[in-house]
């Protein structure tokens, strides 16, 4: 498979949303995969006025690590630690009142990426395989879980603005 058709793959695979991968980033990935001898140069061949193209295939080292790979990521559980939190644990005094609206927007904008999300989902749904239909289903119940969460931060940040006033009262005494 050639560069230019492996970019279109991706494309109508929609590989971006179930992968980091960017249909840009692909041709560095063929040079990495070929230089660590994953895939290998299977000819060259030239169509119309279009630039010679290198057809690529894989190796039985590619065939071996993609293998691993798959199996790997199917056993790990991958929960990525999320700035948000660290950032709602040292809560600026002074910035307290930015907090609600901080919030909110966040929700907003969790809820705008379920519906579009949601919305892209019915539009390809005939395209997906079974496997591919969960997977986005998964994308789907991870939002709606970040949604529930932001939900109970927001009902409780009249207590949470409280409780960081007066701990901050007790433990940390004005210089």
């Amino acid at each position: 498979m050639h560069g230019h058709h492996l970019r279109l793959l991706s494309e109508e695979e929609h590989l971006d949303l179930w992968t980091d991968i960017t249909t840009g980033g692909l041709y560095g990935a063929i040079k990495r995969l070929a230089a660590e001898g994953l895939i290998e140069e299977m000819r060259t061949e030239k169509v119309g006025s279009y630039p010679t193209r290198k057809v690529w295939r894989i190796t039985e080292a590619g065939r071996q690590t993609l293998s691993s790979l798959k199996i790997n990521a199917l056993r790990e559980i991958v929960i990525r630690p999320d700035p948000f939190d660290l950032a709602l644990t040292r809560l600026d005094l002074d910035r307290l009142d930015d907090l609600e609206p901080v919030i909110t927007a966040r929700l907003a904008s969790l809820k705008a990426m379920l519906t579009d999300y949601e919305a892209h989902m019915l539009t390809v749904a005939r395209y997906l395989s079974l496997a591919e239909s969960l997977a986005m289903r998964h994308h789907v119940v991870r939002l709606k879980a970040e949604i529930t969460w932001h939900e109970e931060l927001a009902a409780q940040l009249p207590q949470l603005t409280l409780d960081e006033k007066t701990r901050r009262t007790l433990h940390d005494p004005a210089p």
